[in-house]
């Protein structure tokens, strides 16, 4: 009936579309932080196949046998474990920031900031303290992942697959977590949009309730 209206109405408000954009930004760093440390890395040896060793990123190579093909295998498997916390740490974060929005869009769709309106100056706190706590998150997650990349372990890495004429395997970002950064930077500015735009219907809510004849 017309309460059901009025609840869909908010999806069409200004602050809802903001935070269905942030669930956006926040399940593609989600993604792109599970392709940072998804795979486990490595040549797996195949008896069966005569030595060749299988890489879980595409394909299988005759490159490694013996001796290196044992030693590639131990480097990506420590690789893998330097960079597993810091991608499990930016998809908690990441899952975090997923919910958190969709909790906002709940709570706004049964109309809790009508009846509470204070509730709309809470929301407008925890967006601006997500929003400044983005910054440090963001220096950690690539600080965390440059000290990774300068370790002995990459450098050693990249040029053992060097040597059998491999590329790709730099000690260096890739695209998903530069992508990661780019949307961590794109959320914290949304997050900043929801602060104001909480404020605003604030102040509306409290003019019509100043006023509830001509509601």
């Amino acid at each position: 009936g017309l309460l059901e209206r009025r609840r869909c109405l908010y999806l069409r408000t200004g602050r809802a579309c903001c935070q269905m954009m942030e669930v956006l930004l926040a399940a593609l760093i989600l993604v792109c932080s599970s392709v940072s440390g998804g795979s486990a890395g490595g040549y797996t040896g195949l008896p069966a196949l005569g030595g060749i060793y299988y890489y879980q990123y595409g394909g299988a190579y005759s490159g490694f046998s013996g001796a290196d093909g044992e030693l590639a295998q131990q480097l990506d498997q420590r690789f893998y474990l330097l960079k597993l916390p810091i991608a499990r740490a930016a998809m908690a974060v990441g899952g975090c920031l997923l919910v958190f929005p969709c909790v906002l869009i709940l709570v706004g769709v049964l109309r809790v900031p009508w009846h509470f309106s204070a509730w709309l100056l809470i929301e407008c706190i925890l967006y601006i303290v997500i929003a400044v706590g983005t910054v440090p998150a963001l220096y950690y997650f690539f600080h965390s992942l440059l000290s990774v990349y300068n370790s002995s372990v990459c450098k050693e890495r990249q040029q053992l697959y060097q040597s059998k004429g491999y590329q790709g395997f730099w000690c260096s970002l890739h695209g998903a977590e530069i992508a990661a950064g780019l949307l961590g930077c794109m959320a914290a500015m949304a997050y900043l949009v929801s602060a104001g735009l909480a404020v605003r219907d604030y102040r509306t809510v409290h003019e019509q309730k100043q006023k509830p004849l001509q509601l």
